[in-house]
Parts: C-alpha cells; structure tokens; sequence
C-alpha cells in the first residue's frame, strides 16, 4: 500500500511539474531523492525558476563548457564520491560552490573545488604551508569534503541539511530546526502558542540571535524540540516569512540547495544530446586521474618530461603545489597525473632528474639571518631543511637553501606565509573568543576590537578576523 500511495505521489508531481512549465524525468526526482528531499519538492516554484534561469542559453553554453574543462576529473571525484558512500549529487555542489575550479578564491578567501576556509580545512587534514595548499588538492580537498559533509549528515540525519550547513554553517541550521518544529508544533497544537515552555524557548532563541546567550543554550533548546518528533520539511524551511528580517535560512543558503538540484537535472536533458555533448552523461565510467608518489624537492617540470607531457597540463592537475616544487621536507609526497601516464610513470619514475638545489657558502661574518634575508627565504625553514639545531655557521659550511638553482631570487615566500595574511576563523562547537585567542597568541581585547565585538559571545558559524 505504502509503495502505491509512493508512485502516485510521485506521479502527481510529475504532472504539477508538468502543468507549471516544466518537462521534468523520473531523473530529476532520482536527484531529490539522493538527497533525502520529498518528491514533492520538484514542483517548487522557485525551484523551476532557478532551474529555468540555468537553461538561458548564454547559460547552457557556461554549464557545457565548465563540465568540458572538468572532464578530466569528474571521474575521479564520482568515484570518491562512491566510495565514501555520498550521492552523487554531491558533484554538482562542487559546481556550485566553484564552477569545477581548481584554484577557485572567494572573497571571504575560502579556497579550491570545495571552497574550504583555512580552518575547516585543517580541521579535516588539509594541510596548508610554504609549498602546498592541499585546498587546490583536488583529490585530498574531495576526500576531506566527504567526511565534513558525513559528519554533517551524522548531526543532521538528512543529506540537503548537510549540503545547506556546508554552505552557512551548523548552527545556522540547528537554530532553522529550532525554530521552524516550534513554529510547527505551535500549528499543530495551538493552545501551546502561549505555553511556559514555547515562550522559554523562544527566549533562548532570540538572545541567541542577539549574542545574549551562547550556542550551548541554543543547542539545549534543539536537542528538547526533537524529542517533539516533528520533522521540518525543506520545503518549510525555504519558505519567506513576512515581516521577518531574519528568515529560517539566509537567502543565498536557500538558492544554494535550489540550484545544486538544477544543476543535477540539467545533466540529464536532451539539450546536452543536442549539443552534441552526449559523452558528459558517461563520464565516470573509466578512469581518469591516478594519484602517486614522487620524491620530496622534486620539480614538476622535470617529473613531466619523463611522462612524457607537457608541465602546463601537469601543473593544471596539481595547482596545490606552489612554485611547483615537491615540499623538500618531506621523503615522498602524492601528486596527481593522468591515468594513461600511469603505466609510463611506473616505468621512467627513477629518471626523474633531482632538482639542483642553490646553495650559499658561508663567508666571515655571515649568519643565518642575513641568509635568510638575502635570499628571501624564512628563517625556520632553511634551519629545518639543512637539519640545523643552532644558528651557529661555521667558516665554508654549505648551507643548502630549498629552492631550485634556476629559481633564485624569484620565489617570495612572504607571498604564501599564512601567518602573514588576514585570516577569517569560522566559530565552531566549543569555541570561545578566550580559546581563539589563545590559539593564534593573540589578546583578546585586539580580537574585540579587530572584530568590533561588544561581548566576548560567540555563536557557531560566526566569522573571526584574525590580524
């Protein structure tokens, strides 16, 4: 019975869909499904005009074009995708937060396919330094992705709620469940509108929303509303309450998860047979990019020649390594290269040609800062790469500094010092603005004022400038 009243609710909505415009497939409700969403759904009016929008030629040309440029490894990031048990769907949340670019920076300086913050990133083994920003991984960011977002769909239980907390950030989301099971229970049991508990509840969340009370209170008021076994359904969660400034979701978060869907079905219209583009609907279906170990200090250009392909093509796989140099501190460290180079690679890997290295010869009255100086290279990192214990030199002491020969005096490493830049820190379970401070060494009155704070209370998902 069950499985009857199902197909005629999905036949109904395929008739509504029909009925506003569009000619939607059993595909496109195979997509709402994949992330947990009501069939329903697909007769969501704001829905088909995001989903009608993308179908502006000018726009159809984009989406073809990106998905061409990705070609190479699509494949690779559906096969992550399945073995780490994430719908498929989840391709086209890379497409949104990046447009499948490798390099992609926002604003806010969140970076690569998956558009990670420096902190999340670390956070999920990312590692970001000198030489690399494992962000622009596309293999590593992609495996990192899968565990926040399974750790996501742990908190929340559905895969649209994880896609939606990726975008604005867990509490963000708890406080739209908070508030929307109280708004429906108070639907369902009006008599409760006024009720001790609701009224104790909406409290919490209002100071909450006024940084009067922290997201352990708010997290409290969440964990006692489920036990109300209402489900909010997303539909009801992307709805525009009037006279309310601050709705369920924030509106990008709510074209965000509407146009993951679009995107998703547009892969499987008849446009892209049109276009002659057929072969985008099978990729995946053979392997595309290998994942393999090179040695520490290692250029990419000379690891190209003996694979026989240009460095450009190599470099444009791995934008992760900076200057293009194999991090020299470690023995062996993963890079990406197509998959038909795999068997040529395992062939010539022992004739890749060692990068030569410059080196200073150490004169009277030389000392490891003024190398450092001279050559613009940090301080700690010729002391680590030449096993240094002390700064003490000695008279023709070969001191061996970590970049290529030909490379002297180009590469600033200022330019990618972390440390040196403004970073953004996205408030977490358990943070407070004295652990943040204390993280990065900093005052926390300097915290107040870099971040106009009136109160040291934070909320999850808030953004902390750190100088």
């Amino acid at each position: 019975m069950r499985k009857i009243l199902f197909v005629l609710l999905i036949f109904s909505a395929y008739l509504n869909a029909t009925l506003t415009g569009s000619n939607f497939t059993q595909r496109d409700l195979e997509i709402l499904e994949d992330l947990d969403i009501n069939p329903s759904f697909i007769t969501d009016y704001k829905l088909q005009e995001v989903y009608e929008r993308l179908q502006y030629k000018t726009s159809l040309d984009h989406y073809i074009q990106k998905m061409e440029d990705a070609s190479i490894f699509i494949p690779r990031i559906k096969e992550i995708l399945r073995e780490e048990s994430i719908p498929d769907s989840f391709l086209y949340m890379a497409m949104a937060e990046s447009n499948f670019t490798i390099d992609a920076r926002s604003n806010a300086r969140a970076t690569g396919l998956w558009q990670f913050m420096y902190a999340t990133g670390k956070r999920y083994g990312l590692d970001s330094n000198i030489y690399v920003d494992e962000r622009m991984d596309l293999v590593k960011s992609t495996v990192a992705a899968t565990k926040y977002l399974k750790a996501l769909h742990d908190r929340f239980g559905k895969w649209y709620l994880a896609a939606i907390a990726y975008n604005c950030g867990e509490g963000r989301v708890v406080e739209a469940l908070t508030r929307a099971t109280i708004d429906l229970y108070v639907q369902k049991y009006p008599k409760e509108k006024n009720s001790k508990k609701i009224k104790e509840y909406r409290k919490v969340i209002r100071d909450y929303q006024q940084r009067r009370a922290r997201f352990y209170s708010l997290r409290d008021v969440y964990r006692k509303v489920q036990k109300l076994h209402i489900e909010p359904e997303l539909e009801f969660l992307l709805r525009e309450q009037k006279n309310l400034s601050r709705q369920y979701l924030p509106r990008e978060s709510r074209r965000y998860i509407r146009k993951i869907i679009s995107l998703g079905m547009m892969n499987s219209k008849n446009f892209i047979k049109e276009y002659e583009n057929s072969h985008l609907l099978n990729m995946g279906i053979s392997k595309t990019i290998a994942t393999v170990p090179v040695k520490g200090g290692l250029h990419l250009r000379n690891i190209a020649k003996v694979i026989d392909m240009s460095y450009r093509e190599l470099l444009d796989l791995n934008k992760h390594i900076k200057q293009s140099i194999i991090p020299p501190t470690k023995n062996y460290y993963t890079i990406n290269i197509p998959y038909d180079k795999l068997t040529l690679f395992n062939k010539n890997s022992s004739l890749i040609e060692d990068t030569k290295y410059a080196i200073h010869v150490v004169r009277r009255g030389d000392t490891l800062y003024d190398i450092s100086r001279k050559y613009k290279v940090p301080l700690k990192l010729i002391k680590t790469h030449n096993h240094l214990k002390t700064s003490r030199l000695s008279i023709k002491q070969k001191i061996v500094l970590p970049i290529p020969s030909d490379m002297l005096g180009k590469v600033d490493f200022k330019t990618f010092s972390d440390r040196k830049r403004v970073k953004k820190y996205i408030v977490k379970n358990g943070d407070s603005l004295y652990s943040i401070a204390k993280k990065y060494k900093i005052n926390v009155n300097k915290l107040m004022r870099d971040n106009k704070l009136k109160t040291t209370l934070l909320r999850i998902g808030d953004s902390i400038v750190i100088r």
